[in-house]
């Protein structure tokens, strides 16, 4: 063993070490024999301690990175708005979801209900294996089974409505439901399930209290009923108020049954003229207010029923 030079300091002591270590990763085996003496004689190594401390690679510094405290991504808060867009874009991965939603954060919000900024940002920031966390519990309900409902397989059979329709014939109906909920969607409420005939624009208008699928099946029933033509088709958004079981048996068990369409996820102008009788047949007339009385219902269809066409 060589003997350390006991007037170097600690610094110089990895200077000198460093050094030697570069020049000995690229140097001949007999440069590299002088290299371990001088490390012996210089720091004091054993030979064996020497060949070890100059063979080793250098670890690069990393530098320190301050990322401050994590993003907190609380589904309580997120789910619901993200539940609702993932169901519209039929149940797509986090990665297709991530691109998709800074595109359809705006229409959630025009059809849906407004989002706080701080959710809304969240839900931009947030990375495709974060959103398959979030969505994970309503993916699966124990290992291997899939939380799939019915009414996402009944979508997958009810086509988007295209160039199906016969534009020309009487018969064919758009619907949606419009909230008499006054800005907010908490609680019950009166819904207004709005059809209009794309040939003629007969207009069909019916309040319900909530918007379950028995009262939605029943609204509808009453609007055909009115019809001074023969229901043919019905094309409706992707709510599950018409896209269920229900709906669909009412319109396919009869003698002619009935074609059932549905339009693009939050692609409002697929449904343009329904969309604008939304708001001369049902805004104009019952306004932005809150109904939160189920008595009113009778007679919301009691006025419709005498005003609706004939004005």
């Amino acid at each position: 063993m060589g003997e350390m030079d006991k007037t170097m300091s600690q610094t110089t002591r990895k200077e000198v070490l460093s050094k030697l270590r570069r020049r000995y990763q690229t140097a001949g085996k007999a440069y590299r024999q002088k290299l371990l003496t001088q490390a012996q004689e210089l720091l004091g190594y054993h030979r064996k301690s020497a060949i070890r401390a100059l063979g080793k690679m250098p670890v690069a510094a990393i530098a320190h990175v301050k990322t401050g405290r994590p993003i907190h991504y609380d589904p309580v808060v997120l789910l619901p708005p993200l539940r609702r867009i993932w169901e519209a874009s039929d149940y797509a991965c986090g990665l297709r979801l991530a691109a998709m939603l800074p595109e359809w954060l705006p229409a959630y919000e025009a059809h849906e209900r407004s989002l706080r900024p701080e959710v809304r940002e969240k839900l931009q920031q947030a990375s495709p294996r974060t959103l398959d966390r979030l969505l994970a519990p309503l993916r699966y309900r124990g290992q291997g089974r899939s939380l799939t409902r019915p009414g996402t397989l009944l979508r997958h059979q009810i086509p988007i409505r295209g160039s199906v329709w016969e534009a020309n014939q009487p018969g064919w109906l758009e619907v949606d439901t419009v909230a008499l909920c006054g800005g907010s969607v908490e609680g019950e409420f009166v819904w207004m399930v709005d059809g209009v005939d794309y040939a003629t624009t007969w207009v069909e208008v019916r309040g319900m209290w909530g918007r379950g699928q028995q009262n939605t099946l029943v609204a509808l029933q009453d609007m055909e009923r009115s019809l001074p033509f023969e229901l043919l088709g019905m094309d409706s958004d992707n709510g599950g108020e018409f896209i269920n079981h229900h709906v669909m048996k009412w319109l396919q068990k009869r003698e002619r049954p009935v074609f059932m369409t549905r339009s693009r996820p939050y692609k409002s102008d697929d449904n343009a003229h329904v969309e604008q009788k939304n708001w001369t047949h049902v805004r104009q007339c019952f306004g932005y207010e809150r109904y939160d009385n189920p008595e009113v219902v009778e007679h919301i269809n009691a006025l419709v029923n005498e005003a609706i066409n004939f004005t």
